[in-house]
């Protein structure tokens, strides 16, 4: 008998769906910074404190959402947190000052961690078990993929209709609204769930066993937090790029899908850490470019190395995590890697503001290659043989 079949119609629908959910975020991302200083003349320490609140929120949220997809029917869980993801963009439309915009951007935050959490263990649900490794890579794709055409179509989109922010967040409410309805397709194998049997505890929304690996990934997504909220807003005002940003998205894309690809065969190997430990060395080859050479060719470059390298190293952590524990704790495996990424990104965020308003963005980014070099000395000296010596799978 063959492989079973790894791209089934629940998965390719749940893949899709979370490729949507995270175009339609990732579409206004990188441009928000731009938003807030021209629309409300926000300086760079506001945009950041303003934007750190959707990453706070998404922290908070995610470790009960981790709970709740393993104690509640997961398809319902992931179409209730699914529909207030997208009825909150309608705020952004509806927001007349800074102080409102803020408000709701940091309540958003929240459907957008839960229905990440939904749908991630959803994903993992409807794949064959054989392939269920493999599959979690591929699946990383979705995220990747929004992750790096998000922001190159919002550029063009934003010179398209003349600088109309308001039609950009138009277009994240129907992406977002078309996520949703491929999500209610989906069709969920049988699974026996017992509503009071699972109390709260601190084991059951975040994974207590897979506490090192979620520090180190903080480190990682520390210095993505900074270079991809400020990348736009950088390279506009220091090295005169504008329409050309879509570039740099375009090969950190690039680097993210060859990664994934090439990675997909050690996955299933189950090579995990082998992946791990290409991916952490690659990325932060990349961060002390974009910190080191301060001229297009550094931009470029350092995009093109930083998709591979996070190609590489995201799924293999999600793999590990999940390998850590019972297939009964999957949501919360996949809450604690996605609350670690987010407390590193949040952090980033609002660092990253005070560094490059006070001492530019060149030391911002100094801050995000030092930040990603502790995270690799830490996964050698600790992550590695932690995973190798307690894996369950």
């Amino acid at each position: 008998m063959g492989q079973a079949k790894l791209w089934n119609s629940n998965y390719l629908k749940i893949w899709f769906g979370n490729f949507l959910v995270h175009f339609s975020f990732t579409l206004i991302v990188p441009l928000l910074p731009l938003y807030l200083s021209e629309t409300f003349g926000a300086d760079r320490q506001t945009i950041g404190l303003c934007l750190a609140g959707y990453s706070v929120m998404a922290l908070i949220i995610r470790p009960f959402s981790g709970y709740m997809v393993d104690t509640f029917p997961r398809k319902t869980v992931l179409i209730v947190c699914n529909f207030f993801f997208v009825a909150l963009f309608a705020g952004y439309l509806a927001a007349g000052s800074l102080a409102m915009f803020t408000i709701f951007r940091t309540i958003h935050g929240a459907p957008f961690g839960s229905t990440t959490v939904a749908t991630s263990t959803v994903a993992i649900d409807v794949l064959p078990s054989e392939r269920r490794t493999e599959g979690i890579g591929y699946y990383g794709l979705s995220n990747n993929l929004a992750m790096a055409f998000g922001p190159i179509l919002a550029i063009y989109l934003l010179q398209a209709f003349s600088n109309n922010f308001q039609a950009l967040f138009w277009i994240s409410l129907s992406v977002s609204l078309f996520g949703f309805i491929l999500d209610s397709t989906v069709r969920m194998p049988k699974r026996d769930y017992v509503i009071g049997k699972k109390k709260i505890s601190l084991d059951r929304c975040l994974l207590t066993d897979g506490w090192r690996e979620a520090l180190d990934m903080m480190c990682y997504s520390f210095s993505f937090g900074i270079m991809s909220t400020y990348v736009a807003i950088y390279g506009k005002e220091e090295l005169g790029i504008t329409g050309e940003t879509g570039l740099f998205f375009s090969l950190l894309a690039s680097g993210l899908i060859i990664s994934r690809l090439t990675g997909a065969h050690a996955l299933r190997n189950n090579q995990v850490s082998r992946n791990a430990t290409i991916g952490v060395l690659t990325s932060v080859c990349g961060y002390f470019i974009f910190a080191a050479i301060h001229q297009p060719i550094g931009y470029y470059l350092a995009a093109l190395i930083i998709g591979l390298g996070n190609g590489h190293m995201y799924p293999a952590f999600q793999n590990m995590f999940i390998n850590l524990t019972t297939n009964d704790k999957r949501g919360t495996a996949n809450s604690t890697i996605l609350t670690s990424w987010d407390a590193g990104f949040g952090i980033g965020v609002l660092i990253g503001g005070f560094l490059a308003e006070y001492s530019g963005y060149h030391a911002a980014f100094w801050g995000a290659f030092i930040v990603n070099a502790i995270g690799v000395m830490y996964y050698f000296t600790n992550i590695r043989n932690h995973f190798e010596h307690n894996k369950l799978r």
